[in-house]
């Protein structure tokens, strides 16, 4: 089949996926559960394709998961982002020096 049928149809049904709810939701959202679903989906979605990929992107997951768990405890104690990202990789490499 012709490469542009694929791209023609994964276009297609990526722009019924995001225009759906804009046609078939006229008014606002007033459901308190809905709402607070809505509102966490970005997060979750987020945290779905970070954390694997945290714990598969070292040689040792072990090294993935001290990683994680260091910036974890660093952002809970208001470290900045660039701390934090530091701290991870520094974990990393230490963690992955001693365990190969």
């Amino acid at each position: 089949m012709n490469i542009w049928m694929y791209i023609l149809v994964s276009a297609g049904v990526s722009y019924l996926i995001r225009v759906t709810p804009l046609v078939l939701i006229r008014r606002e959202i007033t459901n308190r559960t809905l709402r607070s679903f809505l509102y966490y989906v970005p997060y979750v979605t987020l945290a779905v394709m970070t954390f694997p990929a945290i714990m598969e992107a070292t040689q040792n997951p072990v090294a993935g998961l001290l990683a994680l768990l260091a910036g974890i405890l660093l952002a809970w104690r208001g470290g900045s982002l660039f701390l934090v990202a530091v701290a991870c990789c520094l974990v990393v490499f230490v963690s992955e020096w001693f365990l190969i």
